[in-house]
C-alpha cells in the first residue's frame, strides 16, 4: 500500500445535495444541511475564517493541541487507524500526525473529493512513511472501511473543530453512534468540543468584519446555481447570524430581502421578504452537556484537555463496557 494513493479511495461521494436542496427549499420554515456548505470552494472560505481574528475557535484548539498532542498521542496508545472526520487540511491534524507512530494508517473522511485529494497529496508530502487513505464521503453516513483497515490496529475516530456542534442532539448522537460502530470495542474517539463562553465572543466569531463568513454562507446560493441549473440572485439575500443563548447555539441563515420566486430543478421555489433559509446551528456545550450525549451513544470520558481561557476542549473518548 503506497502512502497516497487516489486509486485506493473506494467510496464514491454522493451527497444528496439535489434532494436535499429541494427538500429543504420546500419545507416551512426553509433550511438547507449545513454539510452542504463544503464544496471546494466552501471548503478553501472556510479555511479563511480559520484565520480570522475573531475566530477563536481554530486559535484555542491549536494551543491545545500544540502543548498535549504527545501526551494526547501518548492515550492513543502505539500504532493505530486514525479516522479523521474531515479533510486533514488544518494545523491541528499536522500537529498530531507529528506525533503518531509512523506505522499508524490515517483515514480521512471529507465531502468534498477535490479538496479531501488536495489535502492528502500535501499531507503525503510530509510525512512519507505514513500510509493515507483518502475516503471521499458524508461522514453523517455509515462509512465502511476497505478490507485491509482490519489490520489489527485499533480505529480511533478523530473529529477536530467544532462541526459536531452543527447537528441537533438527536443527530449529534447518531453520529456519536456512527464513531462508536468505527471504535468496536478497543478505540477510541477524539473530539473537539466548542465550550460556552461569553455571548459576544461567540457572535463576533460568526459575523466577521471582512464579511468572510457571509460569503461561505453565501456560496451555497452559488453552488445550487453551478450545480442545480439555478439562476438565484446571490445578492438578493442577506447573511444573519445570532446567538441563541436559551438554546446555547448560533442560528444561521440566509434572507430574502425580497419577494422572489426561482426554479431549482423544475420545481418553482417562492421566498417572501424576510424569509430566512436556515443554514447551520452552531451548538456550544458545557462538559457534562456533552458527556451525557456521549453516554447515550456508547462513550464515556477519560481524558480532557483545555486552552487557557477554557474556550474549547479536547475530549478522549472510550467505549463503554456496556454498550453494544
Amino acid at each position: 500500500m503506497t502512502a497516497f494513493d487516489t486509486a485506493t479511495s473506494h467510496q464514491i461521494v454522493d451527497s444528496g445535495f439535489a434532494a436535499d436542496v429541494l427538500a429543504g427549499l420546500s419545507d416551512n420554515p426553509k433550511w438547507i444541511s449545513s454539510k452542504h456548505l463544503y464544496d471546494k470552494r466552501g471548503s478553501e472560505l472556510f479555511d479563511k475564517i480559520c484565520g480570522l481574528d475573531e475566530y477563536y475557535v481554530t486559535r484555542a484548539e491549536a494551543e491545545i493541541m500544540r502543548a498535549s498532542s504527545a501526551e494526547i498521542v501518548e492515550q492513543l496508545g502505539g500504532p493505530v487507524n486514525l479516522i479523521e472526520f474531515g479533510s486533514g487540511s488544518s494545523m491541528k491534524t499536522r500537529l498530531l500526525l507529528d506525533h503518531l507512530d509512523p506505522a499508524s494508517v490515517y483515514l480521512p473522511v471529507d465531502v468534498s473529493r477535490e479538496h479531501l485529494e488536495e489535502s492528502c497529496e500535501a499531507l503525503a508530502a510530509d510525512f512519507p512513511e505514513l500510509a493515507i487513505e483518502p475516503l471521499p464521503g458524508d461522514f453523517t453516513q455509515p462509512i465502511e472501511l476497505p478490507e485491509w483497515a482490519d489490520n489489527g490496529l485499533a480505529n480511533v475516530t478523530y473529529f477536530p473543530g467544532s462541526t459536531l456542534g452543527n447537528f441537533e442532539e438527536a443527530d449529534a448522537i447518531g453520529l456519536l453512534k456512527n464513531m462508536r460502530s468505527l471504535c468496536g470495542d478497543d478505540g477510541q474517539a477524539l473530539i473537539g468540543v466548542d465550550l460556552q463562553k461569553d455571548p459576544q465572543v461567540i457572535h463576533a466569531a460568526y459575523n466577521d468584519r471582512e464579511g468572510v463568513t457571509a460569503e461561505f454562507t453565501k456560496n451555497l446560493l452559488r453552488r445550487i446555481n453551478r450545480e442545480l441549473g439555478a439562476e438565484i440572485p446571490v445578492d438578493d439575500f442577506d447573511y444573519h447570524a445570532h446567538y441563541n443563548t436559551a438554546k446555547g447555539r448560533i442560528e444561521a441563515a440566509l434572507v430574502s430581502r425580497c419577494d422572489q420566486r426561482h426554479e431549482v430543478r423544475g420545481r418553482e421555489i417562492s421566498f417572501g421578504r424576510g424569509e430566512p433559509i436556515r443554514t447551520e446551528y452552531s451548538h456550544k456545550y458545557t462538559i457534562p452537556q456533552f458527556a451525557a450525549m456521549a453516554d447515550q451513544a456508547g462513550f464515556e470520558l477519560r481524558r480532557q484537555w483545555n486552552d487557557r481561557r477554557r474556550y474549547f476542549a479536547v475530549l478522549l473518548m472510550s467505549p463503554t463496557k456496556t454498550s453494544i
